[in-house]
């Protein structure tokens, strides 16, 4: 019987310390299970875990997973219990499946956990030493994971006395605990192992944190009373459990168990390959790593890296090879001193990319089951790493990706995140990054709070916000959102609660800023075969609103406002140009003309409004020289006459560069300023004509030096423009019209 043994009664208690996700920690415990065989396991872990055991036995189970805890009425509650498959835990885990031995987790119940309010403040804690910190300081390490690493991992020892050293040493430098959550978690932890021991087993393991290994000692136990009043009154909430895929990334994370480890792939390779196998082959997993992006890496240079990391460990006096010398040898030899392929091999090989998989007989809600169907039929893979695909409309089968991606945009399940193919909505090809993290899956438990299939949970979702929308905007963008998923029934709701708010809606801008998207959706509903006449309906109510309201609403507007108000008249032009029907543009143009002639309103607006005129031949070049010209004249502000100037060449710098008359009021304009007020144009000016392309403002500049130096190109001061026309040669010309006539389909007299 060893030191961290005991016998009460016929129970003999072998308490296993281990780093949680260690691989040296696994190893040792499969030895000492082989060598105690005890007929019961206890591991740490809530109990909820235990109606999960049996599918750790499925061969579809494989890490790494974690057991997914969660608050059934409020599953953004939930506590993730990861298990790779070098964790100790899991180890022993199936080491008892296997063996046909009882296995129960022990540790704070998460229905208890999980029903501490966060809002309450922080928890109280004692004062509480870091024991890993401490024992490496007393080894002479300045570096805690280095030492577990040399004392532990890199250990080959298989004694159960190697835990009882390991227990005598955290017992040592741990301190005393006070009453906080590692005092009511060892708590239960002794009244699973006491219970165990009063059924009459002979031998029990316990796997837990080597931090609790000391007050899991069954000599060291306190009275049964002060673990029941630890454990007395404390909150308690539904909970459910089931497993979930985790991710190798996700390891290096505290959660559950509060451990992570930074080189989860590492420790993978570590725990699979045979000890003298270790290092070449991961050398050759570098090297095949570094080849797939065609960088070199020969079989000598491998050879070499492996004698170089085994020549570091012996110089630095390390029991054997470890990750910093595997490191620094690939840096010498594999990659020429860079760090940037090491990132690489940071990325893929020390972390890894692996997603974890859980059979279909695993518990879970409806939804998350219609999810994994639907993932399955469209062969949609939920992988860890990221993954760009192209998805052509045209398509049923990509159709149908598209819509299953947006519906779950919907619900806040973000597994697809579309990017930039710099396309418009008209065009058949959408792009998404695909990324499955294990936070997707408390998304979904929380989605199914709206329904059972991802269709039916997305249309309650839209009509809950549909029913909460503050202002019409959101309605709109819930409109498009109901295109782009295909949610007919949510669409209604969207488009019911639209047309009660427009009725009695007398925000000209959110009107305005309602059109695009009501727009859009009357433009490209066809393209994925859904019925838009209501909508369509409501579109027209929207325009004729909002031009009815515009020329009040745009005036006595401060900067702010007309800044904003600006950017809701584009959109609604844009909206309106993109479906062009009769019943929209006419009385959308009559509102712009009212606004464009009237010159109270502020000039962001005014201006960029008889651009839009002047753009769409509702106003003439002559009239829209001459009203610039007003604007510019010395009795009109210089910083109402910028911000008239600015709203009025947003767009192609073609009007400045083919249109003499207006460049020439605007030079006139600046040249005639005083210095007080060209510096206070200046800066206003700048920002103007910087939104032009570098080489649109070349053109500008040489364009207006010729006017200001040619007095034949018509662009002298003073000289109307329109003498330029008169250094035009017809026969020299003929030619080329001839030319364009022909291309155009024309027909030129001779």
């Amino acid at each position: 019987m060893t030191a961290s043994s005991v016998r009460g009664g016929q129970a003999r208690v072998e308490v296993l310390g281990v780093r949680h996700h260690g691989p040296g920690s696994a190893r040792s415990v499969a030895r000492a299970l082989d060598e105690l065989r005890p007929d019961a396991v206890v591991i740490e872990g809530p109990p909820e875990l235990d109606a999960l055991i049996t599918l750790a036995s499925d061969p579809d189970l494989v890490p790494p997973v974690a057991g997914l805890v969660y608050a059934v009425d409020e599953p953004r509650r939930a506590a993730f219990y990861p298990f790779a498959a070098f964790s100790p835990e899991w180890v022993a885990l199936r080491w008892s499946l296997e063996h046909g031995v009882d296995v129960r987790f022990a540790d704070l119940p998460a229905t208890h956990h999980l029903a501490d309010d966060p809002d309450d403040g922080p928890r109280r804690r004692g004062p509480r030493v870091d024991p890993i910190s401490a024992l490496a300081s007393a080894a002479g390490y300045d570096d805690p994971e280095r030492w577990w690493e040399d004392a532990v991992e890199h250990r080959r020892t298989s004694s159960l006395a190697h835990f009882a050293h390991l227990r005598e040493a955290m017992e040592g430098v741990r301190g005393s605990l006070e009453v906080d959550d590692d005092a009511r978690r060892e708590a239960f932890m002794r009244r699973v192992i006491r219970a165990e021991m009063r059924a009459g087993r002979e031998r029990i393991a316990v796997v837990c944190g080597a931090y609790h290994a000391p007050a899991l000692h069954p000599p060291s136990f306190p009275p049964v009373s002060r673990d029941n009043a630890l454990l007395s009154r404390l909150p308690k909430v539904k909970v459910a459990a089931t497993w979930a895929p985790w991710s190798s990334e996700r390891l290096s994370y505290a959660s559950g168990y509060g451990a992570g480890v930074r080189s989860p792939g590492w420790y993978h390779h570590l725990f699979v390959t045979p000890d003298d196998d270790v290092v070449p082959s991961w050398f050759v997993r570098v090297a095949r790593a570094l080849r797939g992006e065609n960088l070199d890496a020969s079989t000598a240079s491998v050879v070499e890296a492996t004698r170089l990391a085994g020549a570091l460990a012996a110089v630095r006096g390390r029991p054997s090879v470890g990750l910093a010398e595997l490191t620094d040898a690939a840096r010498a030899v594999l990659t020429e001193g860079s760090d940037l392929p090491l990132r690489l091999i940071d990325r893929t090989l020390v972390i890894g990319e692996e997603l974890g998989r859980v059979p279909e007989s695993t518990p879970m809600v409806p939804l998350a089951g219609d999810l994994a169907r639907q993932q399955k039929s469209l062969r949609l893979k939920a992988t860890a790493a990221s993954t760009a695909v192209q998805l052509d409309l045209r398509r049923e089968s990509q159709l149908a990706r598209s819509v299953l991606l947006h519906r779950l945009a919907v619900l806040d399940v973000p597994w697809g995140t579309a990017l930039d193919a710099g396309r418009t909505m008209g065009t058949f090809k959408e792009a998404w990054e695909l990324e499955w993290t294990p936070e997707l899956s408390v998304a979904v438990i929380e989605a199914s709070l709206y329904g059972t299939t991802v269709r039916s949970a997305a249309e309650a979702r839209i009509a809950e916000e549909a029913a909460e929308a503050a202002d019409l905007g959101v309605l709109g963008r819930l409109i498009e959102q109901c295109l782009l998923a295909d949610l007919p029934q949510g669409l209604r709701a969207v488009v019911a609660a639209l047309a009660e708010r427009t009725a009695r809606q007398h925000d000209t801008r959110g009107l305005l800023e309602t059109v695009e998207p009501l727009a859009r959706t009357c433009r490209y509903g066809d393209v994925r075969g859904v019925d838009v006449a209501d909508v369509s309906h409501v579109l027209q109510t929207v325009v004729v609103r909002a031009a009815v309201g515009l020329r009040a609403a745009c005036s006595s507007l401060d900067d702010d406002g007309a800044a904003a108000m600006r950017t809701a008249v584009e959109a609604a032009h844009r909206g309106v140009a993109l479906v062009d029907r009769a019943d929209l543009r006419d009385p959308w143009a009559e509102a712009l003309v009212a606004v464009g002639r009237d010159e109270s309103i502020h000039g962001a607006v005014a201006g960029r409004v008889n651009r839009l005129l002047l753009d769409g031949s509702l106003l003439t070049h002559e009239e829209a020289a001459a009203r610039l010209s007003r604007r510019l004249s010395p009795g009109t502000p210089a910083p109402a006459a910028a911000a008239w100037l600015d709203g009025f060449l947003a767009g192609e710098a073609l009007l400045l560069i083919h249109g003499d008359d207006l460049l020439s009021l605007i030079d006139e304009w600046l040249a005639g300023a005083t210095e007080e007020a060209f510096e206070d144009l200046l800066p206003l000016v700048r920002r103007t004509f910087s939104r032009f392309q570098p080489a649109e403002r070349r053109l500008i500049g040489t364009h207006l030096r010729d006017l200001a130096t040619d007095p034949g190109a018509g662009g002298a001061r003073g000289l109307h423009p329109s003498a330029a026309t008169s250094s035009i040669d017809l026969d020299r010309a003929a030619p080329a019209v001839a030319a364009v006539a022909r291309l155009l389909g024309l027909e030129v007299a001779s």
